[in-house]
């Protein structure tokens, strides 16, 4: 676990009961938007900043890991314009955010389909993961041209053709093979899942992954969520008994 020096604002957390891994889905920058009479755009603009609070203070109470749903597979079919914008506003994240990450120590990853991303898109992440490839005070981690189904299907594919060539024998798979064969191979699963907007699912997001996770839905929209709420999740998170399917 990471230093836990940010806990002395907060002296009521259990620095040992501080989740490992953090996964968001940040539902709710359009309505956000539509309920002030906005464009959808400037919802997501205002969402960027959420993001900046909550890695902050991520960063700050020591999480490991902050994984945050920014576009999925799905979002591919959304108007050109608002796909346009969005990636203007990765890579305007790229570099406002540069300093910040590389300053706290930050690791940043990508999940997901890669390839599918424009190519100054790819550029500028690939560039700011080079840079803070040996950061290891927490891991970002952005979920983009990510589906959960989409990564089962090239981790059943991966291990299939492995399997053909002979490197892998099918009575020897196990949910450690099956882990290692995913986007988020090498890190533990998330702790605590968060959604925002108050919608009830989790909308093809770490499907494999999330098997026994905490979650827990806001009906706060996420241009509005903030540190304060974000804590009182963890307080919450932390008076959870966690039993796996065990008998405590």
């Amino acid at each position: 676990m990471n230093s836990n020096t940010g806990l002395t604002e907060y002296p009521d957390l259990d620095p040992s009961k501080i989740p490992h891994h953090v996964a968001i889905i940040m539902d709710g920058n359009g309505r956000w938007a539509k309920k002030r009479l906005m464009n959808r755009v400037k919802g997501h603009e205002r969402g960027m900043e959420a993001v900046r609070t909550i890695v902050r203070t991520s960063r700050k109470i020591g999480v490991s890991i902050l994984t945050l749903y920014a576009f999925s597979t799905e979002n591919w079919q959304r108007p050109r314009a608002e796909i346009a914008a969005l990636m203007a506003l990765l890579n305007r994240f790229c570099k406002t955010e540069k300093d910040e990450i590389l300053d706290n120590n930050i690791r940043l990853e990508v999940i997901g389909q890669f390839e599918r991303l424009p190519a100054d898109n790819q550029k500028k992440l690939q560039h700011l993961m080079d840079l803070s490839g040996g950061n290891t005070g927490m891991v970002l981690n952005l979920a983009l041209s990510y589906g959960g189904r989409a990564e089962i299907v090239r981790m059943v594919r991966e291990i299939a053709r492995k399997a053909g060539e002979g490197r892998i024998d099918p009575y020897d798979i196990t949910s450690e093979t099956v882990a290692d064969h995913l986007y988020t191979k090498g890190k533990k699963d998330p702790d605590l899942m968060i959604r925002t907007s108050g919608e009830m699912r989790i909308s093809n997001f770490l499907l494999w992954q999330l098997a026994y996770s905490e979650l827990f839905v806001t009906d706060t929209l996420w241009p509005d969520f903030g540190k304060e709420e974000y804590i009182d999740i963890i307080r919450q998170f932390q008076k959870r008994e966690r039993r796996f399917g065990k008998v405590p």
